[in-house]
């Protein structure tokens, strides 16, 4: 018996046509909080996912949201029901608690249940990440937190902010106050609230067009597809149990020898299960490096994911099919009361992703996904102060500049606009030009770094040098950085990625070299200059097609040294004369001499 065949199937045309009329609803959400949006980190970066949960709090759609952001939207709409039984038409909820189901305090969600003909059936979620939540310092990133109350963030576990459409303006107050730049915060909060009563909207004209039982019966038959999908991929998959391990930098003083993360899988085609176990992990560690529930479920279902048919509807019923063993008070499970939680969302969850996607290569050629690029380095920071072209007035927003390599996988080259592993390639980049406009920095230098990615049949993609600093005032640069020492590891033969870097560039030019977590204050001819990290490779580099190579090279990815060397293809002639060759008999020579 399928899956299918336990619900009364809709008829594939009607199922395909309301999937994607909920998908376009999320959508919608999307575009509403990007055009909305007043901070940078929002209406430039996209640092934001929608999504959809049903009344019985199940993740049913999810568009392009970000995977960090999205895969635990479920357990936020759950702790909405749990803590208010009175629901209604007209409410709204703020949301960040990482203790109940949100990812990081600097996500703020917005809630909205939907109803029609006066019952729950939906909730919609916008999730956004704010440039300023109050923290002690300015940054959303506290990797020295010791708690929570050192972190300082405002939290609000799922609290009401409208009833019958009507604001909570104490909320409001609360929040204003505690917040560097309290305007930026509000046109931010009222974007997320605008795209929730979007989809309120929208849904409730999508079941008067269905009808209520038409509706349900579409929401679970979505729900057994999708589930069906899973166990088609799994099927596919050979049976094996293993282990695999990395390790986040260490943190100085803090962790003297970073941070170890180990996963275990079992695969069993035979019954359609994947099952991952994390309680074999260190327990909640006194900084701000712990992962939130959400984080954990979202960053290990998105390295299954990485790994899979790219066709498997991302929601509840696939979920069905993977089996996530957690604690309570490990760093990867289900944080302890006050442990921080304010790095959740990056650092051990980009290591998360990649050991979980990297772990399926041990399946065998064509299986699993190398390891991407996690360095939130100098392109990442949050940069805070006053801006002396307004007056002296405040900013703070984080940078999405940077461009770590994305990784390998069996069939293609790693993407190189990848952000980190807990985004995907799905946020946007900061434009250098509106960031000069917007805030007083100045970018002297944006560019790949050549030969920076894993070598491999197929490459990890480049990595990139940034240079910037103030122009007229100081300028705080708070970085929280990770894979300075352990960079992006290769699978299948194929060579890691190249480590990031961080510098101080003193007004003189003298360069002096940065830890990974890092907060500096420049003054006024200073700057920043920071590498992020090339991508990991997949399968021996000896095998990467030989004209490939040569493109590399001829697009400046690659060296003639490594072409050489590394992936064994000697070439002739020249780039700049356009007459770049392969030189068919001293490549097979190289290639030989490599291969033994």
């Amino acid at each position: 018996m399928t899956v299918q065949s336990k619900t009364q199937k809709l008829d594939p045309v009607t199922l395909a046509v309301m999937a994607n009329r909920v998908d376009g609803i999320v959508r919608e959400m999307s575009n509403t909080l990007l055009r909305a949006g007043r901070s940078a980190v929002i209406n430039s970066a996209r640092d934001f996912s929608c999504a959809i949960t049903t009344a019985d709090n199940q993740l049913f759609s999810s568009a392009e949201g970000v995977p960090v952001h999205i895969f635990g939207s479920h357990l936020q709409s759950k702790s909405m029901c749990d803590l208010h039984r009175d629901l209604a038409e007209g409410d709204a909820f703020l949301h960040n608690d990482p203790y109940l189901g949100n990812t990081h305090p600097a996500d703020h969600t917005i809630l909205v249940p939907v109803f029609f003909e006066g019952e729950h059936l939906f909730t919609a979620c916008a999730k956004a990440h704010q440039a300023d939540i109050g923290n002690s310092i300015p940054t959303t990133y506290h990797a020295a937190a010791k708690d929570v109350y050192e972190e300082g963030a405002l939290i609000f576990p799922c609290v009401r902010v409208q009833r019958n459409y009507l604001m909570n303006d104490d909320i409001v107050r609360m929040c204003k106050a505690r917040i560097r730049v309290p305007e930026q915060w509000y046109g931010d909060f009222l974007a997320g609230i605008g795209a929730a009563r979007i989809a309120e909207r929208r849904l409730k004209s999508f079941c008067e067009k269905y009808g209520k039982e038409m509706v349900k019966r579409f929401v679970k038959a979505w729900l057994d597809y999708s589930e069906e999908r899973m166990v088609q991929a799994i099927r596919k998959l050979p049976k094996a149990r293993f282990e695999h391990e990395g390790r986040h930098d260490k943190l100085m003083p803090l962790l003297p020898d970073g941070i170890p993360i180990k996963v275990k899988v079992a695969v069993d085609p035979e019954n359609a299960m994947i099952e991952i176990d994390l309680r074999d992990n260190l327990d909640c560690l006194d900084c701000g490096f712990n992962e939130s529930e959400a984080c954990t479920t979202s960053n290990v279902m998105n390295g299954v994911f990485n790994c899979l048919d790219t066709g498997i509807p991302h929601n509840s019923g696939a979920f069905r099919r993977v089996r996530l063993l957690l604690r309570d008070n490990c760093i990867v499970g289900r944080p302890q009361f006050p442990h921080s939680c304010s790095m959740a969302t990056t650092n051990v969850a980009d290591r998360l992703v990649n050991i979980t996607q990297s772990a399926f290569g041990k399946l065998g050629q064509g299986f699993g996904v190398a390891e991407g690029g996690s360095a939130m380095n100098a392109g990442f920071a949050v940069v805070s102060g006053n801006d002396y072209r307004r007056g002296g007035a405040p900013y703070i927003n984080q940078l999405i500049i940077g461009s770590n390599g994305g990784p390998a996988s069996p069939q293609a080259d790693g993407w190189i606009t990848y952000g980190i592993p807990v985004v995907g390639g799905v946020m946007y980049r900061d434009s250098v030009e509106i960031a000069e406009l917007k805030h007083p920095v100045l970018f002297n230098a944006l560019r790949l770094v050549p030969g920076s990615g894993g070598a491999g049949k197929y490459r990890g993609a480049l990595g990139a040098e940034i240079l910037y600093g103030p122009r007229k005032e100081p300028m705080t640069v708070i970085i929280p950085s990770d894979a300075h020492d352990n960079a992006p590891r290769g699978v299948q033969g194929g060579e890691g990625g190249d480590p990031a870097a961080t510098y101080l560039v003193g007004a003189n030019g003298a360069e002096t070299k940065q830890p990974n977590v890092v907060t500096m204050t420049l003054q006024p001819g200073e700057r920043v200059r920071g590498f992020d990290n090339g991508g990991g490779g997949y399968g021996k580099p000896w095998e990467r097609d030989a004209e490939m190579v040569r493109h590399d090279v001829l697009e400046g990815w690659e060296t003639p040294e490594r072409a050489r060397d590394v992936y064994g293809v000697a070439l002739v002639g020249s780039r700049d004369l356009d007459d770049l060759a392969v030189d068919r008999e001293a490549t097979a020579r190289l290639r030989a001499s490599l291969s033994a």
